[in-house]
């Protein structure tokens, strides 16, 4: 499914994508991916939080966000905004490569620099190659690994270098003082494409089903409460993790990512196990796994299965009738 095929564009036309700017970010070129955005009208915002606004408000279709990468983990401004306010959904992922360069202004040494511009996940990435080669540098944080380079373009900007793609460098023209200078080779962003909720694509075989599962209270057990909702029925978790909900100490919601599609029995019947327990739970959609990893589904969950249990059932039912 592309893209265009979630719903009809804000006010008509050609669908409205947003993304996380300027020009030139990892996020723009996890945009670039997704099927159907050619033609399409494509604006870089200045934070995640605006991207999803605007497409809680109407104001644009669809909006490229990070939400996880492989050195650093979730990225919580999206894992939180995305849990509450207006429900959205997640339509796909897209997984792109990170390699940073570090850019300074014109006829500046390496020795020389002392401080650096990025965000926070950019710098936490390459901060053991700072700390060897300009351990001197102090860390300024940018909106963007594009926004700090693109800052020194501007000579008022008050500091030296900027960690980016190397992308961003070759769109601004800024001296390269150093590449490839990522602390973990081969490290990946993944990027959820996210709209208003609507139709789910159909399963694949390779899907993952995002949920935000808040804690309800605290209590002994609580979160195997919730897992072995997802162990009875053989589902693994691909990725969990806890956040605050902000509402005091001890108020606490899962982001959890699980392998199916909700059209699978086996992640229907564990999703209307937990909405019994926690009817505050928040579907965010079942979307193709951008590496096409299929997963094995053991025998006793398999549709087939649930299928075969339901008739046994009603068998037995209908010996009751029949008495």
């Amino acid at each position: 499914m592309s893209a265009t095929d979630a719903g009809p564009a804000a006010g008509g036309g050609r669908p409205r994508y947003v993304f996380l700017g300027p020009e030139g970010t990892f996020t723009e070129a996890a945009l670039r991916q997704v099927p159907g955005v050619d033609g399409a009208r494509c604006e870089p915002v200045g934070s995640v939080i605006t991207a999803l606004g605007r497409v809680r408000d109407g104001s644009a279709d669809f909006a490229v966000v990070p939400i996880e990468n492989s050195v650093e983990g979730g990225v919580t401004a999206t894992l939180d905004d995305i849990a509450g306010g207006d429900p959205l959904q997640i339509r796909r992922e897209i997984l792109v490569p990170i390699s940073f360069v570090l850019v300074g202004r014109r006829d500046m040494e390496l020795s020389a620099v002392r401080s650096v511009a990025t965000h926070s996940h950019g710098w936490a990435q390459v901060r053991n190659w700072a700390a060897a080669h300009i351990p001197q540098a102090e860390f300024i944080p940018a909106s963007s690994t594009a926004a700090g380079a693109r800052g020194l373009l501007d000579p008022e900007t008050g500091y030296d270098a900027a960690v980016c793609a190397p992308l961003v460098a070759a769109q601004t023209g800024l001296p390269v003082l150093a590449s490839a200078i990522e602390d973990t080779a081969g490290a990946v962003t993944r990027f959820v494409l996210v709209s208003r909720p609507g139709t789910l694509p159909a399963p694949t075989g390779s899907d993952k089903t995002t949920v935000v599962v808040p804690l309800p209270d605290d209590h002994p057990g609580a979160l195997m409460d919730i897992l072995e909702q997802f162990a009875a029925r053989g589902i693994n978790l691909s990725r969990i993790e806890s956040r605050p909900t902000g509402a005091g100490l001890g108020s606490y919601f899962f982001s959890i990512d699980l392998e199916g599609h909700l059209a699978e029995e086996r992640v229907s019947a564990a999703l209307a196990a937990l909405y019994r327990i926690i009817p505050q739970i928040r579907f965010l959609g079942s979307y193709p796994r951008a590496d096409h990893r299929r997963y094995v589904v053991r025998p006793d969950v398999t549709d087939e299965a649930y299928r075969t249990g339901q008739r046994w059932v009603q068998g037995l039912l209908g010996r009751a009738d029949a008495s």
